[in-house]
């Protein structure tokens, strides 16, 4: 069957793995992709629970601040971001670090590709899980206040637990997203998936095989991701009563 496939489609042995094939390029520059993905998103979860908690709790210069940050990032594409803070936040480092006396420093491609996509992440997820915290039941914070529960702890024991469920929805989006965003990171040269397959296409001039092959993977992750959200969304709701209950 393999065979009378490759007959059919002869284009199919450039994905094989060894060279001639490109196989072995593209799960690299996938598994690139997916390791800027998922730093990306944590350090995204972490600015966006700060953030979220920020714009709902904090002063009135941190609710400005963070105001201008989720502004800015959500109105300007992902692409112009990527570049401004590729570049220009990249060299005002390395103009820092000289004026103190320091040797230019050249960062990683990972690193720089979580980072930047990390803020991006940041301003998406504060909105998400600001909406989610206002989502959860004012009667179960105050009677956690009732009880003489501490800011901090009724955050732990009641919020997040509360408004996880709520929120993992948009955040599943957002995942998608990051995983999306990392091909745009082929516009600074940087081997993910999307630089992978643009390479091998122009190598071989097979355009159709490869751009297909890149889309396949990209759906295989989409389709896995769902099946993990979906288990989490489920243990989230757990004891949870539904929308119908009691009606």
């Amino acid at each position: 069957m393999l065979e009378a496939l490759l007959e059919a489609f002869p284009t199919l042995a450039l994905l094989a793995w060894e060279p001639p094939g490109w196989g072995a390029n593209l799960v690299r520059g996938l598994v690139n992709s997916i390791q800027i993905a998922l730093g990306a998103y944590a350090l995204g979860l972490v600015i966006g629970t700060l953030g979220a908690f920020g714009k709902l709790h904090g002063g009135p210069v941190a609710r400005d601040l963070l105001a201008i940050y989720t502004t800015v990032v959500r109105a300007v594409p992902e692409l112009v971001l990527i570049l401004i803070l590729y570049f220009a936040v990249t060299d005002l480092v390395n103009q820092g670090l000289v004026a103190m006396g320091y040797d230019r420093v050249q960062i990683s491609g990972i690193a720089a590709g979580i980072a930047v996509l990390g803020v991006v992440q940041g301003a998406y997820a504060t909105e998400v899980i600001r909406g989610a915290i206002l989502a959860v039941p004012e009667g179960q914070l105050e009677a956690a206040r009732a009880m003489g529960m501490p800011p901090l702890k009724t955050a732990w024991r009641i919020t997040l637990p509360l408004m996880l469920s709520n929120a993992i929805p948009g955040l599943a989006n957002l995942w998608l997203i990051a995983t999306k965003d990392t091909a745009l990171l082929a516009i600074v040269g940087f081997a993910e998936l999307t630089l992978q397959t643009r390479q091998a296409a122009s190598s071989t001039k097979a355009f159709l095989t490869f751009f297909l092959a890149a889309g396949v993977l990209y759906l295989l992750i989409t389709l896995l991701s769902g099946v993990i959200f979906g288990r989490i969304e489920k243990w989230a709701r757990k004891g949870q009563r539904s929308g119908g209950a009691g009606q």
